[in-house]
């Protein structure tokens, strides 16, 4: 069963959380699906939303780059630790920011 994962917003706007293609991808990043919001709360797409794409842009780079740096697993699960911290940062954030305005974030969890 394959589970997917549903933000519905106050103006009834769905969004759908992915994992980072990129992160899945690489053998060391196993299990380590991190949840990034592709569309806007409420199709709002503010200033907000615009420093959550860049965190976001921000997290990935830095993890390549820490990526191409590391010598050994311990430097690569460091890196990968790092990037799920600065993910839930941005999420946490944004979302925080968000309520603040008046939209409301919920959750839904679908079987498929």
């Amino acid at each position: 069963m394959k589970i997917r994962t549903m933000i519905l917003t106050a103006t009834g706007a769905t969004m759908i959380i992915l994992p980072v293609a990129g992160a899945a991808a690489h053998s060391s990043h196993r299990g380590a699906h991190e949840k990034i919001l592709t569309h806007p709360i409420a199709d709002v797409q503010n200033n907000y939303w615009f420093d959550y794409v860049s965190d976001i842009r921000e997290a990935e780079h830095e993890l390549k780059k820490d990526l191409a740096r590391a010598t050994d697993d311990e430097d690569r699960a460091d890196a990968m630790e790092e990037y799920r911290n600065e993910i839930a940062d941005a999420n946490k954030d944004y979302k925080k920011e968000m309520r603040e305005k008046g939209y409301r974030v919920g959750r839904v969890t679908v079987g498929e």
